[in-house]
This record gives C-alpha cells, structure tokens and sequence, in this order.
C-alpha cells in the first residue's frame, strides 16, 4: 500500500488445488426436513438407484419396526391397503409392514459451476465440482398404489361398466382413420406438453446402483478422489489473469437467475398469477380448465370484493347456463384453427355436438351416450368427452349432470337466465336445422310417462289423492261389497282370557300400495285382542291418502325426531315394538298399510330421501325406501336439508365433500363441531365412507 500501513495483514497462505477425479459423478444430498444431528449414516441403505440425465435419484431405506416409536398396527394397515392379502414377489412390503421408506430427489438448483466440495488436508485446500445438487424427500408413491388398489376393488364391486344400459352390440363397427400429417404448430404444443415431457422422462431407465456405507473399506477408497492427483510441475498453475478479470471471476457482476418453473402443462396457472390477468381473461381461464361452475364457486376463486356484476357481464361471454351452473361455451374449448385430437373433427363440428349435449341438459338430469351418438353421429371417443366434461356416469342411469340445479342463482339473477334461456331458444332452433330433429322427439309417450326421479313428499302425496279420486266411481261398488264381506267375517266372538288368532284380508291396493309384512302386527282384524277402529279401515274412507290416525302421527313424529334418517322397514320394525308395548284393549291404532304409514311420515315434516342404491344391492324394496327429518323448528334443519341434497345423487360420500357443501351454503360459520353432530344424527361410517343410516348394515 501507498501509506507502508497494512491494515489487512496475511495470516496464512493455503494451496487450492482442483480436484477432477470425481468432477463428473459428485452429488451433493440435502436431507430438508431431516434436522442435522439425525442422519441416516448409520441407516440400512436396501437400494438405490438414479437416471444420470435427468439427476434423478430414489433410494430405499429400511424403518426400525422393533423401535417404540414404531406403530405396528399403522404399519400393518398401510402394507394391507398397498399390497392387499396376496402372497407375491412383486409387492411392495414382503413382511406384510412398512418396513422401509424411499426418498426421491429433486434438483435443488440447476446451475451448480459455482459450487464444489472441498476438503482441507496438510495447508492444502482441494476442490471438487459438483455435478448435482438434490434435495432428499420421501416419497409416498405407495399411496398412490393403495389408491390404485381401492379403485379396482371399487370397480369390481360396482360391477362393469357404469352405463350398462348402453350395452354394445355384439357386432361393432370399425372406423378407420387416416391421420393427417402433423403440423409445425402442432408438433410444438405437443413436444410442449405435460404428457409428452413425463413420457421423454419415463424413457430413461434406471441405473441401479451398489450402496457403500461411510465406513466402508470401498468408500474410503473413493474418498481419496477428492484430493487432486497430480500436483507435479507439469501441471500449469500460473495465474494469466489479470487483477480486475481475477477480481471478476470471484465476485462476478449480480445476474437474475432465471427462475425454474416446475415440469407441469402449459396452461397451469398459480392463483397469484392468475389474479394478475383482466378480469375477463380470469373467469375465461377458470371455466377453460375447470368447465362447470356455480357462480358462488367462481365468485370465491376471484380476489375478494370483486364486483358481482362486472363477473356476471364476463362469465356469459364465455360460458353458457346450464341448470343454474355456467358451463364453458363450446368455441372457447374447441377454437375455429383446431381439431378433436382423437378424430381429427373440425371445430365447428364438434362445437355443434357439444352444444347439442349441452341443450339437452338444460332439459334433463340425465343422457343415454347412445341417444347422443344417434344424433351427432360423431366417434365414440369425442361424445365420451363431451359427457365427460358437465356430467358423471350413473349405473344403470346413463350419464347425469355433474352438479345440482343452482336454484338459488335463477331467483337472485332472473334477468341473468331469462337471456340464457332466449340464447338457448336460438341455439335450439339452428341445432333442429343441423341434426333434423324436433323438440317434440324428446318427450316421452303418454303411455309410458313415468314420475320423475326426484319428486317431493308432497308431491307423491298429491298424485296419490288425484289418482284416489279419479278411480272412486269405479270401485265404490267393490268396496261396499267387500265392507259388507269384513263385517260378516267379524261377527264372532273371542273367548275370555284366551289369545284370538290373526286374520289377514288380502284387499285391493291402490296403484303403488305394497302390502305390509304379516310379521310386523300391523293387521286387519284385531290388535291386542279388541277390534280395531272402524276410522282407521282403508276402505271407508279415512285409509291411506285421508285423515291422519292422531296417535300414529305422534308416535312417527317422536320416531324422528330421535332418529333422524329411518328406511320404511326399520319404521316397521319400530311400530311393531311400539304396538307391543301397549297395554291389552288399546285400540286407537287399527289397520294399518304401507300407503297409511308412509303418509304419516310425509305429514310429520319429513321426506323421503330417493338414495341411488348400487345395482349389486341386496337391499329390500322396503330398506330403499329412505325417510329423513325435513324440518323440526331448529335452525339446524338448513344443515340437514343439505346433507339429504348430496345424498340425493350418492349412496356413499367422504367427509371433506360433506363439509365443503356446507361450507359453500353456509360460509365459514360451519365448525367441526357441527359436522360431527350432522354425521352422528343421520349417517354411519364404513370403510372410510358416509352412508346414510339405514342404508347399509353397520
């Protein structure tokens, strides 16, 4: 220095050496959620193995089972679900335990020439670069084998395909198509795309690898390639650099790293980035990749305090209303340039096919895949899609709309679906010029009109008193005979103190009656050794469909209000015991049907519950048929509307879709607390499941 002074004084020089001898195999392994005092030194390493191009690398340790902070039974339950009951070599956990786990990698960054390992031996300071950098995490792949494992149980049990009633012919025509040559365009989105990369990293096999411990004699022996091998004069280390290009290299200028966005499709958004678009490129973004939406769904996935009306504007220029929910136009997923990558269909065809599906389900729950194919006369696989993107397969029942009616939206907006339903008119009108077809061909035969398949207790009692009344004139004759018939047949008399026999009538039902089991005590001759009623005779006027038996109705109404959800069998089962119980000369409750005891639960604020049994289910007709407590003045009545509302259109349903349904009605007002008593009041668990009671043998 100028001033003689050194304010910086050298301690010590140190030799720095490079080391090359391992340059091109060196990996360093983070372990992230490990703390640094727990390594895995001293861990059995069962295998390892790496793809060199993609620095991808898995290794297989094995888990202490003997430990006391090993759950056993936990253990065993996962190699059950994983591996199932079967004895093979290709399961996962032999020992029927998870006895070990496996840690995959990922590349903590991809630039590493600034890094390298160095160790310090004798003043000399050696250098090694490093080929990779990975961060180790376990890896839960066998959840995903388990998942696997369930859906084949789940399929076998729902037993073939889900549209059954679209059963293939056993002749079957076959399409041959010429594929088009592939476009410059073309060919980049698809290089481009999620598949393609995942399949370009699948190709690349594994190279499995021999495993060495810290102590091992092998490991030792490649440690020593750390230290750099020749260091003789041949070896040029004169520096002919100069002092500001030196200065340079080992403070180079800052640069921005180009951030590594993770391998995903092309058209993934993260919601901060979504939020940073116009607010039309967001809802369009949203209904592109989502396809069916509730308005409220939409509003929540918005920034909060978006402004309804601006959204309502931008939701209709790119979707349509289907049933109270948005469903996303047909040129915004299918646009004029492109074409359906099964087929090869132009656009505009399949936006005409689509839109037809789309028409029919503002009409109905419910489409046969076949009835569509007839019609839009497109390739199985793109009517498929179709179905596929608003609805779900029924067994048995086609294909039903993904989401429930949104009628709370029609009321709020009715301006909103009175311009949709004028669009659909004018889409209806071009689909009938199209495909050739009237509105009229749709609409089922008078002669095989049948209810619909959700229709309200109220309702079902309606049609019953409608049709009572229509059939009065022509079986008031029958019925004065018959009356005269019972009352000759009761003339006897029963002896004192001895028990009477049980005589059953076999009288005419009306249209849906069934009669009742002749084991259940609900008969028509006597109760409890008296005579029944004369009020309570279906056949004079006060039976099934007219005035209620007051006690019967108070003993149904207590019924529920204890239990909730009851199946008509177990409501039954329930009376039998109540009838029992009653003291000998007790005869306010008479005769009594399945029609009689079925209108005594509708009146008592109840409804039934129209469960989709499996088509396997060994339930009775009597066991399908699911009452549940519609309204008993609470305020928790809303709650227990909705949980009838999902099981409407499932027999079984997980936890999360019952609170995430109730959370979207009632916002974050619902606890945990209020879901475990929903659950405890009216459904059981199996398997992980929700029922509802009496819908399965608990």
């Amino acid at each position: 220095m100028a001033s003689g002074e050194d304010d910086d004084p050298i301690i010590q020089e140190i030799d720095v050496y490079l080391a090359k001898g391992l340059a091109e195999k060196l990996y360093l392994f983070q372990y992230p959620i490990r703390p640094f005092t727990m390594t895995y030194d001293d861990v059995t390493h069962l295998s390892a193995k790496i793809k060199p191009k993609q620095q991808k690398v898995e290794l297989e340790m094995a888990l202490d089972t003997m430990s006391p902070n090993y759950c056993r039974s936990k253990g065993e339950q996962i190699a059950l679900n994983v591996d199932g009951t079967s004895m093979e070599d290709s399961n996962t956990y032999s020992m029927k335990m998870m006895d070990k786990q496996t840690f995959s990698s990922i590349q903590a960054t991809t630039d590493t020439s600034r890094y390298a390992a160095a160790v310090l031996r004798k003043g000399e300071l050696h250098l090694t670069p490093l080929q990779g950098i990975l961060q180790m995490r376990p890896s839960f792949s066998y959840l995903d084998k388990a998942d696997s494992k369930h859906r084949e149980r789940e399929a076998a049990n729902e037993g073939g395909d889900s549209s059954q009633d679209e059963a293939e012919d056993e002749v079957k025509q076959i399409t041959v198509r010429f594929s088009r040559p592939e476009s410059e365009q073309a060919r980049q989105r698809r290089i481009q795309s999620y598949e393609f990369l995942q399949k370009k990293q699948a190709e690349e096999p594994w190279v499995h690898l021999h495993y060495h411990g810290l102590k091992d004699s092998r490991s030792e022996h490649e440690r020593q390639y750390l230290y750099c091998q020749s260091m003789g004069p041949s070896e040029n280390t004169e520096l002919v650099k100069t002092r500001s290009e030196y200065l340079a290299m080992l403070m180079p200028p800052v640069a921005e790293e180009k951030a590594v966005k993770p391998v995903g499709p092309s058209n993934v958004l993260s919601m901060a980035q979504l939020r940073t678009l116009p607010l039309g490129d967001q809802v369009k973004t949203l209904m592109k990749n989502v396809k069916v939406m509730p308005f409220a769904n939409l509003m929540g996935l918005l920034t909060p305090g978006t402004d309804s009306t601006a959204v309502l504007r931008c939701i209709q220029q790119v979707a349509m209303l289907v049933q109270g929910n948005w469903v996303v136009k047909s040129d915004v997923l299918y646009p004029k340039t492109s074409c359906s990558p099964h087929s090869g269909v132009p656009a505009e065809v399949l936006c005409r096919g689509r839109d037809f599906v789309m028409w029919r389900f503002t009409h109905v729950r419910s489409l046969m895949r076949k009835e569509v194919a007839s019609i839009i006369k497109l390739p199985p696989e793109d009517v498929k899609d179709f179905l596929e993107q608003m609805s779900v397969p029924r067994a048995n029942r086609g294909w039903e709309f993904l989401l429930p009616t949104d009628n709370d939206f029609v009321k709020k907006h009715p301006d909103v679906a009175q311009r949709q339903k004028m669009l659909w008119l004018g889409i209806q009108t071009k689909l009938e010029k199209v495909f050739n077809f009237s509105k009229e061909d749709f609409l089922p035969k008078k002669d095989a009109q049948m209810e619909p398949a959700h229709v309200s207790g109220e309702q079902r009692l309606k049609m019953a008193r409608e049709r009572a009344r229509e059939n009065h004139g022509s079986l008031q004759k029958d019925l004065d005979a018959r009356r005269a018939q019972a009352g000759s047949a009761n003339t006897g008399k029963k002896p004192d103190g001895a028990s009477q026999a049980v005589c059953v009538k076999e009288e005419p039902l009306s249209d849906g009656e069934e009669p009742m089991d002749t084991s259940s005590a609900l008969f028509n001759g006597s109760v409890n050794g008296y005579p029944t009623s004369p009020y309570t005779d279906p056949h004079n006027g006060h039976g099934a469909g007219h005035a209620p038996v007051p006690e019967l109705q108070d003993f149904v109404q207590s019924l529920f209000r204890k239990h909730f959800v009851l199946c008509l069998s177990e409501v039954k089962r329930l009376f039998n015991l109540h009838l029992a119980s009653l003291p000998a000369g007790h005869c306010e409750l008479g005769s009594v049907t399945d029609r009689m005891l079925q209108d005594t639960i509708l009146r008592s604020n109840c409804r039934q519950i129209f469960v989709p049994f499996p088509p396997q289910s060994t339930a009775s007709a009597e066991e399908q048929k699911v009452f549940g407590l519609w309204e008993s003045g609470e305020t928790f009545d809303k709650h227990r509307q909705v949980l009838f509302d999902i099981f409407n259109t499932n027999y079984r349903v997980r936890r999360n879709v019952i609170q995430t349904r109730l959370t979207q009605e009632f916002g974050d007002s619902v606890t945990k607390a209020d879901v475990d008593k929903l659950l405890k009041e009216c459904c059981v668990s199996l398997g992980g499941m929700w029922y509802l009671r009496g819908t399965v043998q608990s």
